[in-house]
C-alpha cells in the first residue's frame, strides 16, 4: 500500500505526540507520587539499611513478633510443606547464616545463636542484573530493592542469583493460606517470586518497618547510614558489626551486631 508524503507526516505527528504525551504523563505520575509522599511525611533518605542485634534478638528464647508482624500485615502465606513456604523474614543458626564467619572454634553459644534473616537490599543487588522483565529493581532514592509481581513471569532467574536465599516462589496459590488477609496490601499468586520490601510503604507513610517496631527487645535498628547523624550510624559507630558473605561483592545493607 502506498502512502502519500502528507498522510506519513501526519501519521508520524501522531506518534510523536503520543509517545511525548507518555513521557509526560509518567512525569507527572512521578511528580504527583513524590508530592504525596512527601504530604503523607515519607521518609527522606539516600541509603536505608538496618542494624540487627543478635545479643538483644536472643534475649527472649523463640520470641517471632517481628516475623509475626511482617507476614500479617504483607499477606504472607502460612504454609506447612517445607518445599514450598514462604518467608519474608525468618531465623536460622549463626553458623548457617555467617558460614564464614564460622569456624572449628566458635563459641557454641555464638554458633547457635538465633539470627534474624531477610531481603539485604544490597548496594549491588545480583537479582536485579538477571532479571528479564525488570521485575525487581534497586530504587534509586533510597537504595530498596523493591518488585513489581504483575511483571514477575517466574523464571527464578533472580532466586539463582540471590546468595542469600532471600526470596521465595509460589508454586501454589497463596491466596487460600492466608489467614486473615489484610486488605491494604497486595496477594500474590501461583508463579510469582517475593521477598522483604523494607515495608516500603509504611515508609511511604514515614512509619518505620514492621519488624523494628514490633521488636519487644528494641534489637532492630532502620535508618540512613549516609546521615551521619542518624541513630543507625551511631550504632555502627559504637558496636562492632559483621554483614552476610561480604566477600561476594554484593554490598549487603543489613548489619549484624555480634
Amino acid at each position: 500500500m502506498i502512502i502519500s508524503r502528507k498522510k506519513f507526516l501526519k501519521i508520524a505527528g501522531v506518534s510523536a505526540l503520543a509517545v511525548t504525551g507518555e513521557r509526560l504523563a509518567r512525569n507527572f505520575a512521578g511528580a504527583m507520587q513524590s508530592e504525596e509522599q512527601k504530604t503523607a511525611g515519607a521518609l527522606t533518605t539516600k541509603r536505608l539499611a538496618m542494624v540487627i542485634d543478635l545479643k538483644k534478638c536472643a534475649q527472649e528464647e523463640g520470641c517471632t513478633q517481628c516475623i509475626d508482624a511482617c507476614h500479617r500485615i504483607h499477606n504472607v502465606p502460612v504454609i506447612d510443606d517445607r518445599n514450598h513456604e514462604i518467608s519474608w523474614i525468618w531465623k536460622d543458626e549463626f553458623k548457617h547464616a555467617f558460614h564464614s564467619a564460622h569456624n572449628e572454634y566458635t563459641a557454641k553459644h555464638i554458633e547457635h545463636l538465633p539470627v534474624l534473616l531477610l531481603c539485604n537490599h544490597c548496594g549491588n543487588p545480583p537479582c536485579v542484573r538477571v532479571c528479564p522483565t525488570k521485575a525487581t529493581w534497586k530504587r534509586e532514592a533510597d537504595g530498596i530493592v523493591v518488585m513489581d509481581w504483575h511483571r514477575c513471569i517466574g523464571c527464578r532467574y533472580c532466586m539463582a542469583a540471590c546468595p542469600y536465599g532471600s526470596r521465595s516462589f509460589n508454586w501454589t496459590d497463596p491466596r487460600p493460606n492466608i489467614k486473615e488477609v489484610n486488605v491494604d496490601f497486595p496477594t500474590r499468586t501461583k508463579g510469582v517470586v517475593e521477598k522483604c520490601n523494607f515495608c516500603d510503604e509504611r515508609l511511604a507513610k514515614g512509619k518505620l518497618p514492621a519488624c523494628v517496631e514490633s521488636c519487644p527487645q528494641n534489637a532492630l535498628f532502620f535508618g540512613d547510614v549516609d546521615d551521619a547523624g542518624s541513630e543507625i550510624r551511631q550504632v555502627l559507630a559504637s558496636e562492632f558489626a559483621i554483614r552476610r558473605k561480604p566477600e561476594l561483592g554484593t554490598n549487603p545493607e543489613v548489619f549484624y551486631i555480634v
